[in-house]
């Protein structure tokens, strides 16, 4: 099993003056990555890799202190990485119950494929800003996708 997290909410990108890789969260995105900690709360978390992106490092941060696991940050899970690298990456066997944490256009051509190839899949193609796809291995290929959406703030009142 491995989760697939697309990073919170950050600023508006065209607006940000720097690099986009220095681009931080925003407050609700810091709202989000809290959120990771009631939504994971029941998955076993071994490892947690990231994009160098800031926003995505700052969104898997309180999973990592809370978990006492640290971050991994890989070029893998950079925002231009091909989706057939994500794939290659979700299905290694040494990411068992791992938590990779990634941008929107990765996580959306990975979730395309697998729906291309026969996965089936419960719910609509999706991959909001927060929101972690659960993804079942086994040799080597994905057999299980459950998409778990972004907890708003409310939802979060006594969840961790």
């Amino acid at each position: 099993m491995v989760c697939l997290v697309r990073h919170a909410r950050a600023g508006d990108k065209h607006q940000w003056p720097g690099r986009d890789e220095d681009r931080p969260l925003s407050v609700p995105g810091h709202r989000q990555a809290h959120g990771l900690l009631a939504r994971l709360r029941d998955y076993p978390i071994t490892r947690i890799l990231t994009s160098p992106a800031l926003r995505c490092v700052q969104t898997v941060e309180p999973l990592s202190l809370r978990r006492a696991v640290p971050v991994e940050v890989v070029d893998a899970l950079r925002v231009d990485t091909p989706a057939d690298r994500l794939l290659e990456l979700v299905t290694d066997p040494a990411l068992e119950s791992a938590v990779l944490c990634g941008h929107g256009e990765q996580i959306g051509g990975l979730v395309r494929q697998l729906a291309d190839s026969g996965l089936l899949l419960d719910e609509p193609l999706r991959w909001a800003k927060g929101s972690t796809w659960v993804l079942d291995t086994n040799q080597g290929r994905v057999v299980d996708a459950r998409y778990l959406p972004p907890l708003r703030l409310k939802d979060l009142a006594g969840r961790y």
